[in-house]
């Protein structure tokens, strides 16, 4: 059921209550739901059994002087066909097969418009996502982080947000040192395994790489970034620390656009404590009147605000511990003007977040209680060859994105002849956002490269593709369909094919408040299904020129909601498998 259409009925319900409720002081809400069993209808609504003990009437009675009205109000219009009452007092309705089929008619008028809404209109959202240390290539935590990030993203902008996708890098403190020594280790000729391997350096080919080209005295830059020139010598560590840095923020960069996503806005640790934000927001925090000092270390009063035990915020060597960065970063994302935020983080970071939000409690600037949200996923096993596979040559000890990616692409070739990874990153993005956040994935590379049933991006992307072989084969005008009499969709995989699509808007709605992108890959299968189906129980191209045209700007319209779909996800929809 379309919104409108939803609220019409709403506005027929509440002129129907208006009189019944009059002097009571109620105020009543409808609500409006689909039943579980379609055989009960297309709407269902409990608003008499909510109203009756206070009203004290009976529930049926009470249902039953509702419908009546209703369907006083709705006589002569196009929307409901019959309503009936269930069981101790439900009201069901049954739509009439126009205002089934007008959905078809909405998807050709709004295209690649058709779900979105000006809810969030004039409201800014920061999604911080993927947020990779630049010690390493981006691994499949962080193609979960990518692809959940930048699907929420997307769905924030279609309830017209103002989104900022951001990338956070902590490009400061032991983990940045301990990469310039196994750079300098590499450029001095050592490897793993031997003696003057330091036992805390990275262990993968990349950092070879890294000494070689800094060795060569190559310039790299990351996207964003100033250039870093290698000086070529061993002894000078902070070069070597500038260009490894700078080196794997343009490798990250490069894996980020193999997998489709892009950032709107960079930010840099460092320039936290480069701009005095470290040191403001401690002295703020140390002003509130909410740390103390202890055996010669700095805590803060986390207590106060729900955490399980204080913690320390500054150490007896005078650095800071880990959240302290992310509490000034989170004052500077409120003082941007973010009101809402939202962090999509591996699991492992369960435990800052308690002290993160205590933080910007106690500096007293007016940021709200639960300020930021987060989305904290769980841990990716990759099978492959039915065995779970650990480490990658690339990187050393995991599994990166890039692996992911071309392993799942087969043998794909593009035009120029170069591989072709658009299947590979496909399957990833579709993937990793299929099940929900806080639920650990399998991701089975032999499924990804299967062209079965059994693969749920081959499943879509084939439905889409199938509708395209049918238009295809009419070789009609396609625009023209959107002024077709739809009045011939009277069968029954018709109707549920229409009520799926229909839903669409509000499936949308639904995994933004949830914060649920997952919902968007269910809702592609769902939708999938019931085009096979259809396909498979009713002739397209039939000789009835009326029901033939109907038939094809229904399919015409499925097919404009699956790429709706598939574009959100940042999956592509072939025109042919």
């Amino acid at each position: 059921m379309l919104a409108p259409q939803k609220q019409q009925i709403i506005d027929l319900f509440n002129a129907a209550l208006q009189p019944i409720v009059a002097d009571s002081g109620l105020t009543p809400t409808v609500t409006l739901e689909r039943p579980r069993d379609p055989s009960h209808g297309d709407v269902a609504c409990n608003i008499a059994m909510q109203l009756a003990k206070p009203l004290k009437k009976n529930p049926r009675e009470l249902a039953q002087a509702v419908v009546a009205a209703v369907m006083a109000g709705a006589a002569g219009g196009n929307l409901i066909e019959a309503a009936e009452i269930a069981g101790p007092g439900f009201i069901n309705l049954r739509l009439t097969a126009a205002a089934k089929q007008q959905v078809v008619k909405t998807v050709l008028e709004q295209a690649a418009e058709f779900g979105k809404s000006q809810l969030g209109a004039g409201k800014k959202v920061l999604v911080e996502f993927v947020s990779a240390n630049p010690t390493g290539p981006l691994h499949v935590g962080h193609g979960r982080q990518g692809a959940l990030g930048d699907a929420l993203s997307a769905l924030f902008e279609m309830q017209g947000f103002d989104v900022t996708r951001e990338f956070y890098y902590n490009d400061a403190g032991v983990q940045i040192a301990t990469l310039a020594t196994s750079v300098q280790a590499r450029a001095n000729g050592f490897k793993p395994g031997d003696a003057e391997w330091p036992e805390s350096a990275y262990n993968g080919d990349y950092i070879d790489d890294i000494a070689r080209d800094f060795l060569e005295r190559k310039t790299v830059a990351a996207s964003d970034g100033e250039p870093a020139t290698a000086s070529g010598d061993v002894n000078d560590i902070e070069s070597i620390r500038k260009f490894a840095v700078a080196y794997l923020r343009r490798e990250q960069d490069l894996d980020l656009l193999a997998f489709g996503v892009r950032f709107d806005n960079y930010f840099l640790e460092s320039s936290l404590y480069k701009d005095g934000k470290v040191n403001a927001a401690v002295d703020a925090l140390i002003a509130a009147g909410v740390t103390y000092e202890l055996d010669g270390a700095l805590w803060l009063r986390t207590t106060d605000y729900g955490d399980d035990k204080d913690r320390v915020m500054r150490k007896t060597d005078g650095t800071y511990t880990y959240f302290v960065p992310d509490v000034a970063y989170h004052i500077v994302k409120w003082q941007r003007g973010f009101g809402k935020v939202i962090n999509v983080q591996g699991s492992d970071h369960h435990g800052t977040i308690a002290r993160v939000r205590a933080g910007l409690q106690a500096v007293n600037m007016g940021i709200p209680q639960g300020y930021p949200d987060y989305i904290l996923h769980k841990m990716v096993t990759v099978m492959k060859n039915g065995e779970e596979v650990k480490i990658s040559k690339r990187a050393g000890s995991y599994v990166t994105v890039r692996d992911l990616i071309e392993w799942s692409a087969g043998e794909d070739v593009a035009a120029d002849g170069s591989r072709d990874l658009t299947r590979g990153r496909d399957a990833v993005r579709f993937f990793l956002i299929s099940r929900k956040a806080d639920t650990e994935f399998v991701f089975d590379v032999d499924l990804a490269l299967a062209k079965s049933d059994e693969n749920p991006v081959y499943y879509v992307q084939y439905a889409h593709a199938r509708i395209c072989s049918v238009l295809a084969q009419w070789t009609g005008d396609e625009t023209s369909l959107a002024k077709i009499d739809l009045s011939p969709l009277t069968a029954p995989r018709e109707a549920s094919l229409l009520a799926k699509l229909a839903e669409y808007p509000d499936m949308l709605q639904h995994a933004l408040e949830e914060l649920g992108p997952h919902q968007v890959a269910f809702y592609l299968r769902d939708l999938a299904g019931e085009l096979h189906s259809y396909y498979n129980a009713e002739r397209v191209l039939v000789d009835d020129e009326a029901l033939k045209l109907a038939r094809l700007a229904l399919m015409y319209a499925t097919r404009q909601v699956l790429r709706n779909g598939l574009a959100l996800i940042g999956v592509s929809a072939p025109a042919r498998m």
